[in-house]
Parts: C-alpha cells; structure tokens; sequence
C-alpha cells in the first residue's frame, strides 16, 4: 500500500509558474512509476506527465510538453511537477497517481491503470 499528497496548487497569472510536489508514505516508492493527471471542471480527468521508476524516462501530453517538467527523488519519496507558462486551460484540479505495473510505451503511462491516488490540488491560472 501507498499513499500519496499532492500540494502546491494555487492561484497564478497567465505565464506564472508553480510546482506540484506529489509525497508518498510506501517503503518501495522507488519502484512505482508515478503520474500526474488532472480535471478540470465539467471535464474528464486526462492524463498530463509520468516518469519512470527510475526517473530515466518522462512522458507529457502534447498540451504541456515544453512547458511542464516532471521529476522525482526517491529519497525524498516525493515526485515534482513544475509548471512554467501557464495558461488558462492548465485551470484543474491536479492529481498525482502511482503504480508497479510493468510500464514501456506513453500508452502505458498516459491509459495504463494507477492502483494509487492523491486527493488532489487546486491550480488556478486567471488574470
């Protein structure tokens, strides 16, 4: 079993910037690969970024890619979203997720099933 805290969300102008931390309690958080995903309001969750157990391998949507950057320290069992640019449609609630399936492809980052979740954070991006 593992649990996850998301924080860091908040309230930022168009082309601010925030980091998401993602902070998990597992003993084996460092074979997890982890995920974030988020929802805007009246919308499905989507997928936004993954990494790798190891943190060798990331994967982004093509929305966020050049803009956000996701990243992990296993010592800290925390994994990092950081968040440059930001627009008005990145305006969700922000999850982080875990999982130790066998992962290879985007399709099983972004589709693949997470058996862990965060309970989210609030990121607002308005002028």
């Amino acid at each position: 079993q593992v649990q996850l805290v998301e924080s860091g969300g908040g309230l930022v102008q168009p082309g601010g910037s925030l980091r998401l931390s993602c902070t998990a309690s597992g003993r084996t958080f460092s074979d997890y690969a982890m995920g974030w995903f988020r929802q805007a309001p009246s919308k499905a969750r989507e997928f936004v970024a993954a990494i790798s157990w190891s943190g060798v391998h990331t994967y982004y949507t093509d929305s966020v890619k050049g803009r956000f950057t996701i990243s992990r320290d296993n010592a800290k069992n925390t994994v990092y979203l950081q968040m440059n640019s930001l627009k008005p449609e990145d305006t969700a609630v922000y999850y982080c997720a875990a999982d130790d399936r066998s992962r290879q492809y985007f399709s099983d980052y972004a589709l693949g099933e997470y058996d862990y979740w965060g309970q989210g954070t609030q990121v607002t991006v308005a002028s």
